[in-house]
């Protein structure tokens, strides 16, 4: 039986921003925040993307809804090519394509009640008369677990977790089949965050989401990701389905991800990957590897050539895929330049 087909498609996906200076404030160098990308998403499905702050996984979020204009590459959402659309032409795919945002408090007009900003998506797509939308308005309070009377408040009244909650509704209101989000949970408590996760869960399975899940949290999203793909530098590293990515990470960087998680045992002993020191600027990236300057195991060749996401063989997963010129099993690591910390 073939697999479906992707709900999108990214394909070498760049967006640069030019750096201005001087009196005339002309172009002086090119920040790349995003620099060449490209994954695949299937309907249902949620693929995790991780990495540190600054390596480029909110803009390339904002890219993919259109929110920021991508420099080069294809966007294909359901077979049509975003990037090349105009705005009117935007506006109707745009029902099937929402976005979750990091901070609800930033995202929702403080000066609407919850009604008119879950009004606000019908109003305009011309979707339903007065009355219908209204009830949509409830129903979609319905499902995310607010009071119907919460129509009539404005987000300041509410808790974060509330108002991300809100924010989700906003998103669900016209019945989209992808989700961007955005770090959703990482401005809440974390008691709060298990109860928004499992919303997001229920959420998938009932309408049958995509969701492309952006955060810095790599057990946040191993608890609901199918697949991750690890972003540094403005480019995805490595990318398996989520247990094999725990079980057997192949790039030092995801590598040092995971030994950067907290150990619920601290007597307990294991293997550390230590990254040293900060993630380089993207106006200025180190030639070769991006991250061989921090990279234990970097040797010559990966100071002179970048190494492509090619596919890896793997027993255990057929879809492995990691740029690194090695193949980071514990046996055909290269003797390190400098031992590690």
């Amino acid at each position: 039986m073939s697999s479906p087909a992707p709900i999108l498609e990214v394909r070498d996906l760049k967006t640069h921003f030019p750096v201005r200076g001087g009196i005339w404030l002309r172009s002086v160098a090119t920040c790349k925040a995003v620099d060449g990308v490209s994954f695949q998403l299937l309907p249902g499905e949620t693929l995790g993307l991780v990495g540190e702050s600054g390596c480029g996984k909110s803009t390339l979020g904002k890219s993919i809804v259109r929110l920021l204009s991508p420099t080069a590459g294809s966007i294909r959402f359901e077979g049509v090519d975003l990037a090349t659309l105009g705005r009117k032409k935007l506006k109707p795919i745009r029902r099937h394509l929402q976005m979750i945002f990091q901070d609800p408090a930033e995202s929702l007009n403080a000066r609407h009640t919850v009604g008119q900003i879950l009004e606000e998506p019908f109003i305009i797509h011309g979707i339903g008369s007065a009355e219908e939308r209204r009830a949509s308005v409830d129903t979609l309070l319905d499902k995310v677990g607010l009071p119907r009377a919460a129509a009539h408040r404005y987000p300041f009244e509410f808790s974060g977790g509330q108002r991300q909650r809100i924010g989700i509704a906003r998103a669900l209101a016209l019945q989209p089949r992808l989700i961007i989000c955005d770090e959703p949970v990482s401005a809440l408590d974390v008691s709060i965050q298990s109860q928004v996760l499992n919303l997001l869960l229920d959420l998938q399975r009932e309408f049958h989401l995509s969701y492309l899940f952006i955060t810095h949290n790599l057990a946040v999203v191993k608890h609901v990701s199918d697949r991750i793909a690890v972003m540094y530098l403005g480019r995805i590293v490595e990318l398996s389905d989520a247990e094999e990515l725990y079980a057997r990470p192949r790039h030092p960087y995801t590598r040092a991800l995971i030994a950067a998680i907290p150990e619920p045992e601290p007597s307990a002993t294991r293997t550390r990957f230590i990254a040293t020191g900060d993630l380089p600027s993207p106006i200025n990236p180190p030639p070769g590897c991006p991250f061989h300057p921090r990279c234990p195991h970097a040797t010559e060749l990966c100071k002179r050539e970048a190494p492509p996401l090619r596919e890896t063989s793997s027993a255990t997963s057929p879809s492995h895929a990691v740029a690194c010129h090695y193949d980071l099993l514990p046996a055909a690591i290269p003797s390190p330049l400098g031992a590690p910390r």
